[in-house]
């Protein structure tokens, strides 16, 4: 086997355990009890979070066998993925639109990923821009969180939250390159730490993110956007702080603003879409007031056609997920 197709195949799975692991973070927001926010305690969350490193670490195998320009547009294939497999887990199907918008966002942002370049030879994050983008980034997030508070959609709500979690991704690649290229040039672990605590602290601070906003947001908007919003962050990072340059110039930037138009718009129509389901899911329902000014959630039972089966364990979860990515990847 060439190192190109194994390159490939690595992409494909690691894409597959990506969209597994948003697949079960959204079960969890939509089907657990009151802690979906921080479901430290639900061992299908931890399973998640395993598949999530997976994936991870699988796209770091598959640059190591493949190019650059290959192995990051090939990432977009999470969205492509993720959709079919959560309908065949929840028995739902995908409405058209989604399918279109999916596709969108995908292609878009394959194309913003192919077109960004690499850094300047030298080029690295400044010691003193470190602590004022991984604060700045968090102050973000913290904006967008107090912002949904006065969000009504669900769906709305899950986007904004997305946006953020992508946003402190985005920033934790850079980190996490900083402190690649740092140990390359043999800098010691003390002069890393504060770089590894701030890859920590973000990388932990967008997992939270991206549970939240799957709460009553359903799976493809929330997926699609901080999937977009991520390579984004991190590319604008590098173009602006670390000398990276988009290919071919500024034909190459424009092309790159027409990718970033094209993934926005196929967000745009994933969080119509969900806007559209809303009535059909009640996904937050209240009941009476509680202690303290709280409402206590009531459970809503659903339409026959809409009930998405809850396993009985999360091993059966698991099995019927590995089914589908199986499927989708077959065909």
């Amino acid at each position: 086997m060439s190192p190109l197709v194994l390159s490939v195949l690595l992409c494909v799975v690691s894409a597959v355990c990506y969209a597994a692991g948003a697949i079960v973070q959204e079960r969890v927001a939509a089907t657990g009890p009151h802690g979906t926010y921080a479901p430290f305690g639900q061992p299908r969350w931890w399973g998640a979070v395993i598949l999530t490193g997976a994936g991870a670490a699988l796209h770091v195998a598959a640059l190591a066998y493949g190019p650059l320009s290959l192995v990051q547009p090939l990432g977009a294939l999470t969205i492509v993925f993720a959709l079919p497999m959560g309908a065949l887990v929840v028995r739902r199907r995908v409405a058209a639109a989604g399918w279109r918008g999916a596709i969108l966002a995908s292609v878009g942002l394959a194309g913003l990923m192919s077109l960004t370049g690499e850094a300047r030879p030298g080029e690295s994050l400044d010691t003193a821009e470190r602590p004022v983008l991984a604060v700045g980034v968090l102050v973000l997030a913290a904006l967008l969180v107090l912002a949904t508070r006065w969000m009504r959609r669900p769906v709305v709500r899950g986007v904004a939250l997305a946006v953020a979690a992508g946003a402190v991704f985005g920033m934790a690649s850079v980190f996490t390159k900083t402190v690649a290229e740092g140990w390359t040039d043999g800098g010691t672990l003390s002069v890393l730490a504060p770089s590894l605590a701030a890859v920590v602290v973000l990388a932990v601070s967008g997992l939270l993110l991206s549970q939240a906003s799957y709460r009553g947001a359903g799976l493809a908007a929330p997926l699609a956007t901080a999937t977009v919003v991520n390579p984004a962050v991190a590319a604008a990072v590098g173009i602006v702080a670390m000398g990276e340059r988009f290919r071919y110039g500024l034909p190459g930037g424009l092309l790159a603003l027409a990718a970033a138009a094209v993934a926005a718009t196929g967000v745009i129509m994933l969080t119509i879409e969900g806007s559209k389901q809303e009535p059909e899911r009640a996904d937050e329902p209240r009941g009476p007031e509680g202690p303290g000014g709280t409402h206590a959630e009531t459970p809503v039972p659903r339409p026959a056609r809409e009930r998405s089966p809850v396993s009985s364990s999360a091993a059966e979860e698991a099995a019927g997920l590995v089914t589908a990515g199986a499927k989708v990847a077959a065909e």
